[in-house]
């Protein structure tokens, strides 16, 4: 019995020293006597002046304040610097060492920012929720040689104004009804524009989704020509004007981006509609029109001390100013309209432009023969509207299109 009890008493006493070692290392773990230690950081950010004035709510030192105190792990400092998004691949260019850790840019400069060094590729957790909280479009144009350069936080596209009054609902799904209703106008001759009729029938620029270097221009074959005859039937109808509401004042619908929104108040009123690009019958068969896309996104400069020593800081800001609530933030400060899918509008113009980022558009190629694609388009524009392609030549005048633009794309 004694051996028995001393038994007992050393097993508690065992068990005792051991929930008394893990309770010591829980505590530990939790915050305890152990604390982590808090890394001073200085951050250098460049923006619009725009995003910076007492107008508009200080949107950019609004937002990096918010993400310090959502970060106190992290000592920040902020320091600023005015620069537009246009000017990024200049700015950033000049010295990528000297430049802002975090800055906005506009998409198109991605391949620019990448030769000098100024644009880090992105990834990890932050990438994956601006994945699930965008459209593929919104993605594809941060996206470059399948990497991701940037956090989107608006789009650049073009989509519909129209005459609610001679248009209903179910009109603006489908320009060929439209076109029963009233006059519809459209830039023809610009080569920005009447890609969107090429694209809608399996028309590619760089393959699928604009990233194949290799892939050039598919605007060949019988896709291709069925919308050439389109379009010429297109031109020859009288409620067809070429240009806008501007150079057509009878024109009940036009199509342009957020940059016209003042004449297309002028010219409708309280009648005024605003609305993806409309979906074209070829052959039968309803096709989306899909215009081209850009955006502006928050990039990280990866030739800066920050980065090289803090990168997870330059990130970490870079997805939160091109996340959520910044955009949300954006777009009641200054109008600027979201891409972000979990933010909602009522504002016609915003949803209009949301719309074109979800379902009516390509992202534009970043490819360097990108500029191969402008001339032979708009040729082929000008001389739809002037007359000189009809059904009889389309075939020959599409072929000579489609060569013209990988001829010049491999010399």
């Amino acid at each position: 019995m004694k051996k028995l009890m001393a038994m007992m008493m050393a097993l508690m006493l065992c068990v005792g020293l051991l929930a008394g070692c893990g309770g010591s290392t829980g505590g530990g773990d939790a915050g305890g006597s152990e604390t982590k230690e808090v890394a001073d950081v200085t951050v250098t950010v460049w923006g619009p002046q725009e995003d910076q004035s007492d107008d508009n709510g200080k949107w950019l030192q609004t937002q990096c304040e918010a993400f310090a105190a959502a970060h106190p792990e992290w000592n920040i400092t902020f320091k600023y610097g005015v620069c537009s998004e246009s000017d990024a691949k200049t700015n950033i260019g000049t010295d990528p060492s000297a430049g802002a850790d975090v800055y906005l840019f506009a998409n198109d400069q991605i391949p620019d920012l990448l030769k000098t060094g100024g644009l880090a590729e992105l990834g990890g957790s932050n990438v994956e929720t601006m994945k699930a909280n965008n459209s593929e479009t919104t993605v594809n144009t941060v996206t470059y040689d399948g990497s991701v350069y940037g956090f989107p936080f608006t789009g650049n596209t073009w989509f519909m104004y129209y005459d609610k009054s001679v248009f209903s609902d179910e009109d603006i799904k489908s320009l060929d009804a439209m076109l029963k209703k009233g006059k519809v106008a459209f830039p023809m001759d610009n080569s920005w524009y009447i890609a969107a009729f090429y694209v809608a029938n399996g028309c590619t620029l760089f393959g699928e989704n604009g990233g194949d270097a290799d892939a050039g221009f598919d605007f060949s074959g019988d896709k291709a020509v069925a919308v050439t005859n389109y379009l010429v039937d297109l031109i020859a109808n009288p409620n067809f004007s070429n240009g806008d509401v501007g150079t057509n004042a009878d024109a009940k619908a036009f199509f342009s981006g957020t940059w016209d929104y003042q004449k297309a108040v002028d010219a409708y009123g309280d009648n005024l509609g605003i609305a993806a690009a409309p979906s074209i019958t070829i052959d039968g068969k309803l096709k989306q029109m899909k215009a081209f896309a850009g955006s502006k996104a928050v990039g990280v400069n990866p030739a800066t001390a920050l980065y090289k020593d803090h990168p997870e800081v330059a990130v970490a800001l870079a997805a939160y100013l091109g996340g959520t609530d910044a955009q949300k933030a954006h777009y009641e400060l200054r109008n600027i309209i979201p891409t972000d899918s979990n933010i909602t509008v009522d504002d016609p113009l915003a949803k209009a432009q949301m719309d074109a980022m979800g379902f009516a558009s390509i992202v534009q190629p970043l490819q360097a023969n990108m500029g191969n694609y402008w001339t032979p388009a708009e040729s082929m524009g000008k001389e739809l509207v002037s007359g000189s392609v009809t059904h009889d030549n389309a075939a020959d005048k599409t072929e000579v299109m489609n060569t013209s633009m990988n001829t010049s794309a491999v010399q």
